[in-house]
């Protein structure tokens, strides 16, 4: 797929319309929109909001998104599972977020700066292609259309690679749901005892359960962008619930439960039974905000309502996760009153969120490093690249003192 996307950028820069590199960052409709922070002076509040603040302040902590889940999630497990030791799979792990979010985006972003000379309207894609439909006309039909101007060699590697993106997502997401309906669901609520047999049948049914509704689901997104902010509107309010799962005792079944439900209802709300009963549109920014606000009430609610988990649960997952700081310390003295000796957690919270904090500055200063190299401004790149690299070294230091288990 990287191979892929850095031809489709050569060949998006060897253009004539685009002139290279220099003509491309020269260019009077592109040169304006090279700024990697928004124009504060020339932004107001409402456009800030969902551009910049909410994104910093809410969104990172309060929102589920597939492979950026706070508090991590099967989208991801399914990947670091596969390593031999927690080593390997953090190592694993750090370089993905590297690789995906500093180095990736760039090709795209070079092909969807030369598609704005190339195709500046969209009258201009729909000249180039007058056989597309007016209904599907729309902005994120830029980059396919750039890709037409490969040669047949690479043009055949762009698709297989956008393929093969495409399906393994798929397969992510209908392995994932299928574990959740099997093991969280069925398999705990409907029937205990179920055998492998009937629990593989179970699975395959719900993946073709899956696939189905997406297919229903798929002609009713208008374009990409409302396919993301269902995602986000889903998930908002889960966020939190998800990293305080591993730091506090008191989480159980019941909050996950209510958090999905409720978020799933809100979106629902919002993007069905607002519109049809005629209320004033909402802005998408607010529509998330609420929906964190209700999700997050709602599940903190039921947490404090509900029975907790079973204590020998509760001890077992202690003893496997040795969750650190002192959200558990409750299921230790009860155990420790009744006998058993759980030990203490292991690590640091405090260094786990300063590596946290450290490795997510490390990320965008190498994402913005190369996007100054790339812009050609030398001394931005150069200090963006110091601090990177002085993160680095200190994301490994922190690493270095936390403990990891070898693989039983």
């Amino acid at each position: 797929a990287m191979i892929g996307a850095l031809g489709a950028a050569v060949v998006a820069l060897s253009l004539p319309e685009v002139g290279g590199l220099d003509g491309l960052l020269s260019h009077p409709v592109v040169s304006t929109k090279l700024s990697i922070l928004p124009d504060f002076a020339n932004l107001s509040w409402q456009q800030l909001l969902p551009l910049f603040i909410i994104p910093i302040a809410v969104q990172w902590w309060s929102v589920w998104y597939p492979g950026a889940e706070p508090g991590g999630g099967g989208y991801i497990a399914q990947r670091m599972l596969s390593a031999k030791d927690e080593k390997n799979a953090i190592g694993a792990t750090l370089l993905f977020n590297a690789a995906h979010y500093a180095l990736r985006p760039w090709p795209w972003i070079i092909v969807a700066l030369a598609s704005i000379i190339v195709f500046p309207e969209l009258s201009d894609i729909q000249a180039k292609f007058p056989n597309v439909e007016a209904g599907i006309l729309k902005d994120d039909l830029a980059y396919p259309a750039m890709l037409t101007f490969l040669p047949a060699g690479l043009l055949g590697i762009v698709m297989a690679s956008l393929i093969a993106a495409f399906m393994s997502t798929i397969s992510t997401h209908l392995n994932w749901g299928s574990s959740y309906v099997v093991n969280d669901f069925y398999r705990r609520f409907v029937k205990p005892e179920a055998s492998d047999r009937e629990l593989v049948m179970v699975g395959r049914l719900s993946t073709v359960l899956l696939m189905a509704m997406a297919a229903l689901l798929a002609p009713w997104l208008e374009n990409a962008k409302r396919g993301f902010d269902l995602m986000l509107q889903i998930g908002a309010g889960t966020g939190l619930l998800f990293i305080l799962r591993w730091f506090w005792w008191r989480i159980n079944a019941w909050s996950e439960i209510t958090a999905m439900v409720v978020s799933f209802l809100v979106a629902l709300y919002f993007q069905v039974l607002h519109p049809a009963l005629g209320l004033p549109e909402i802005a998408t920014e607010w529509q998330l905000i609420i929906g964190v606000s209700i999700t997050t009430l709602a599940w903190v609610v039921v947490t404090f309502m509900s029975p907790g988990t079973d204590p020998q649960v509760l001890r077992s997952f202690f003893r496997q996760i040795r969750p650190a700081g002192g959200g558990w310390q409750k299921v230790v003295d009860d155990a420790a009153a009744e006998g058993q000796d759980l030990g203490q957690g292991e690590g640091s919270l405090s260094q786990g969120i300063l590596a946290m904090v450290v490795g997510a500055f490390t990320v965008y200063g190498a994402l913005f490093a190369v996007g100054f190299w790339i812009y050609g401004r030398t001394t931005q790149a150069l200090i963006l690249t110091v601090l990177a690299v002085i993160g680095t070294w200190g994301l490994f230091r922190l690493w270095g003192q936390m403990p990891t288990r070898p693989a039983d």
